[in-house]
């Protein structure tokens, strides 16, 4: 069997990491009358891509648990029953502590639905779009938890690039998945190939950050698929670029690319697996590369595990949101959120 795409595995996080459970409640119906006046709200602060501040008074008391919008998103509508990626960061508001904070790692993949996410996570994110930031304030067992969601793209999407004459075509099916489609009378070419397909709009990606990718991978000679994480039930893979958790040509291909685009990255041998046993050692590679998350990993902000991480009671955190990536080939309603 091939070796997978990164040469050190990095694992997504998974729902019990990120927030225990919450009590069930029913956020698209609080009214105002259900607002303690006195009471401030919790205030976010932050950039795109980066940990969020919360300012609010401790211990908070959380009257009534609810949701609201930080900023909306402009990119595609999140779909029942398809995949969502969420970058999440949740503190125990009795004392302003990190219950978790996917920002340590990497985004968090669950399936749009109530058994995936849990009731309130589900109804925070219905109706939103790729791009928003969400706050949902819940209380579990006693403890008052402040979530806030980061909506993530699940496929690249911005505009399109023209094709290049003597590179592979590539097509996509209506989810997005890239269909690689190999000339069998074309030569490799020599050197690293890195042609954008479709250009995102998000910032560029640097040596050091951890990059949360699609891909399909095929070899040259046959344009056979020896990789993707595209397959039923696949999830998208994760590695820190630049420091040799990736082949050479993948730590290459993916410095300066924007979040958001898909791209192309033909590898010959020598920056691929060259002079390994593997079986694809003297293989060209072509892999094409949806970048959905880059972010640099915030050490200084360690997730702990506190009250309420992890209890799994219709907060987020379901049968998706547990478990990591695997490491074989995939073949505003007013309320106490202010």
């Amino acid at each position: 069997m091939p070796r997978r795409l990164m040469l050190l595995p990095v694992l997504l996080l998974g729902g019990t990491l990120v927030l225990g459970g919450c009590s069930s409640s029913v956020l698209a119906d609080v009214s105002a009358a259900t607002v303690v006046p006195s009471r401030a709200p919790v205030q976010v602060s932050g950039a795109v891509g980066e940990p969020p501040a919360l300012d609010y008074g401790t211990p908070y008391d959380v009257a009534q648990p609810g949701s609201r919008t930080i900023w909306p998103g402009t990119g595609e509508p999140v779909t029942l029953g398809e995949p969502v990626l969420l970058n999440m960061y949740a503190e125990d508001a009795r004392d302003g502590s990190v219950i978790s904070s996917t920002f340590n790692d990497a985004p968090a993949w669950y399936t749009m639905t109530p058994e995936s996410l849990g009731s309130n996570l589900y109804d925070t994110l219905r109706g939103q779009r790729v791009g928003a930031r969400l706050l949902l304030v819940e209380e579990d067992e006693g403890v008052p938890v402040v979530l806030v969601i980061d909506v993530l793209p699940i496929r690249a999407s911005g505009t399109d690039v023209p094709p290049v004459e003597g590179l592979p075509q590539v097509g996509r099916g209506d989810d997005g998945a890239p269909d690689v489609r190999v000339d069998p009378d074309a030569a490799p070419p020599e050197d690293l190939a890195v042609q954008p397909l479709v250009r995102g709009s998000g910032p560029q990606v640097q040596v050091g950050q951890v990059v949360t990718m699609r891909f399909t991978a095929v070899r040259w000679s046959d344009g056979k698929v020896f990789d993707t994480t595209w397959s039923a039930g696949a999830r998208p893979q994760s590695a820190t670029v630049g420091i040799g958790q990736l082949i050479d040509g993948l730590d290459q291909g993916l410095l300066e690319q924007t979040v958001g685009s898909q791209v192309m990255i033909v590898v010959p041998p020598h920056l691929g697996y060259g002079g390994t046993s593997s079986d694809l050692a003297d293989q060209t590679l072509v892999y094409v590369v949806d970048i959905l998350d880059a972010h640099f990993q915030v050490t200084d902000e360690a997730a702990v595990t506190g009250p309420g991480a992890g209890s799994g009671k219709g907060g987020a955190g379901g049968d998706d949101g547990d478990a990591p990536a695997d490491d074989e080939p995939s073949d505003p309603a007013a309320s106490d959120a202010g």
